[in-house]
């Protein structure tokens, strides 16, 4: 840990109240200038050593404290990174404005209070918060689960992206590594070659080869099937998202017996942003997975009930409800059913690119694969936020990072406290008014061609990673007879009432579809608006309506 203050004696006592709670795990630097800090980072990068938090005294001269942190970030990516203010400096219009135009850029996660007495626990928590989020980050940590593989494993890039996505802290060895050796040695087992051995260190040590994703989920604990018993539910929600979360969340508090379907992993598309700002309540940002198991969790301890890794398949209306069949599960009944199934990204359609897909092409942001990037030049494709959290987290590891966007400019789709951002990066290259149409690789991408919309022209870029986000599709095909848009957006509301499907005498609810009790919310639903607090929004509010649904059956 470094921290840096201009006043000896809060130097001191900064350095003593870390040194109280952290000591033991953490050596604690502290420096009075800008120069020597630049030495302790420098020398701790030259010295191999891990640095997990560095916070900057807000005095320093913004050049120099600039400096310091940009530094920091440079050197040691994964550093949590603060600037040290007194309290009631946030009042001070300077103080204020140098705090938001360090996050603005990313050179400061969030800023610290200065300890104002011995033992001040806001302090310690803060710090201790900071570490968490390091370690989580910190891939030379030891870890829960452990993959072993061979570099370029299609698989073990699956099974990490798993795993990550459902809050599960995991690592990945590349065999051959020091790193996989010790592993293999310690469990005794042999290099997997070219399979995918899983060691899940924290639960009874458990040893995985080349296992299926539910043997994975299974293994650490995760539902996968159903007891024969019990197959009954008040409210089936399809789709682990925020709005199938947020819907699970409600219900289940609510006293109705409620079962989560999730053919993926908890979260959804927002299970993969790397940062979102911009939800309420997270003044520092909150990452996607750790948002999706905050709900997850919740949902569990009001008694919800979950199977990951598998999909409903069939979709039945019932007098008294709905039966739905679930793969590998079999069948289950509902009073009401909430289609939360969110969308998918949309194909490249570049067929020696498809081919490559999780041997360097991704679709969704792959935060597990951006510190196999490190030093490495990588490209995102897509203008959404997530696309800007993606850059923005892959530039802290990349040598170079690209956005290709098809427009002549990211305002019209991106959130500007991420375009702000992305303009600060020294790493980051924005590509407008492009596409790519092009690329290949030996076994593993390492180029991609791009084409200019306007004049035509084609530029061959050597990336390492692509990361396509270039907006969505619906998976409504499955579903029985029901009200949809042009895009296969399902109708609610009074678009529903205004479709032939709905046959009913009265209107249907706001989130009704064209099937009485089969309520739809999130960006599955036509018109919705594609954040995370709206998707969460109407997953709370549709439990009313599903309440008013039983009322009108059972009267």
């Amino acid at each position: 840990m470094l921290v840096v203050d201009v006043d000896p004696e809060r130097l001191d006592r900064l350095e003593s109240e870390l040194e109280r709670s952290f000591g033991v795990d953490f050596r604690v630097r502290g420096e009075l200038t800008a120069p020597d800090a630049l030495r302790s980072l420098e020398l701790a990068h030259e010295l191999e050593q891990r640095v997990a938090v560095v916070m900057v005294d807000h005095e320093l001269p913004a050049t120099e404290r600039s400096e310091v942190l940009h530094r920091a970030r440079s050197l040691h990516p994964d550093a949590r990174r603060a600037m040290l203010i007194p309290w009631g400096a946030w009042a001070d219009r300077d103080t204020a404005a140098a705090i938001l135009a360090a996050m603005a850029v990313g050179d400061i996660n969030y800023y610290v209070l200065k300890p104002w007495i011995n033992r001040d626990e806001l302090f310690h928590r803060t710090v201790a918060e900071f570490v968490q989020e390091w370690s989580r980050n910190e891939t030379a940590n030891w870890r829960e689960v452990v993959v072993i593989a061979e570099q370029h494993s299609a698989r073990a890039h699956a099974i990490t992206s798993l795993l990550s996505r459902n809050g599960i802290p995991n690592a990945f060895r590349p065999s051959g590594s020091p790193e996989a050796n010790d592993v293999l040695h310690a469990i005794h087992e042999p290099d997997p070659g070219a399979g995918v051995l899983v060691w899940m260190a924290a639960v009874g040590s458990t040893i995985l080869h080349d296992p299926t994703d539910a043997e994975v989920a299974e293994a650490w604990g995760v539902r996968t099937t159903l007891a024969d018993e019990g197959r009954a539910f008040d409210v089936l929600v399809i789709g682990a998202g925020p709005a199938g979360l947020a819907a699970a969340v409600y219900a289940s508090s609510e006293g109705l017996r409620t079962l989560v379907v999730e053919r993926e992993a908890i979260g959804g598309q927002a299970g993969t942003s790397s940062l979102i700002r911009n939800y309420l309540g997270f003044s520092r940002g909150v990452t996607g997975s750790e948002l999706a198991q905050r709900g997850y969790q919740q949902a569990w301890v009001f008694g919800a009930h979950f199977l990951l890794m598998r999909q409903v398949t069939r979709l039945e209306e019932k007098p008294n409800g709905f039966l739905a069949e679930i793969s590998d599960v079999g069948e289950v009944t509902a009073r009401a059913v909430v289609l939360a199934t969110g969308v998918a990204y949309r194909r490249l359609g570049v067929p020696e690119l498809e081919a490559l897909t999780s041997a360097g092409v991704y679709y969704g942001a792959s935060v597990s694969e951006a510190h196999g990037l490190t030093d490495r030049d990588a490209c995102v494709v897509g203008g959404g936020n997530s696309a800007g959290q993606a850059v923005l987290h892959l530039a802290r590891y990349c040598r170079q990072v690209s956005i290709v966007i098809r427009g002549e400019s990211l305002v019209q789709s991106m959130s500007r406290y991420l375009i702000d951002a992305i303009d600060a990066a020294p790493n980051v290259v924005v590509r407008t008014s492009s596409e790519i149409v092009g690329g290949g690789g030996e076994g593993r991408l390492q180029n991609i061609v791009l084409r200019h919309r306007r004049t035509g022209a084609e530029e061959t870029l050597n990336v390492d990673g692509l990361f396509v986000m270039i907006g969505a599709e619906p998976g409504t095909r499955w579903l029985p007879e029901i009200g949809r848009d042009e895009h296969g957006y399902v109708l609610a509301g009074s678009d529903a009432a205004a479709d032939p499907l709905w046959t009913q005498s009265r209107p249907p609810k706001p989130y009704e579809t064209t099937i009485p009790g089969l309520f739809v919310v999130g960006d599955v639903r036509c018109g919705s608006v594609k954040r995370v607090a709206s998707a969460v929004g109407e997953g709370s509010v549709v439990v009313s309506q599903i309440h008013e649904h039983f009322k009108g059956a059972d009267g």
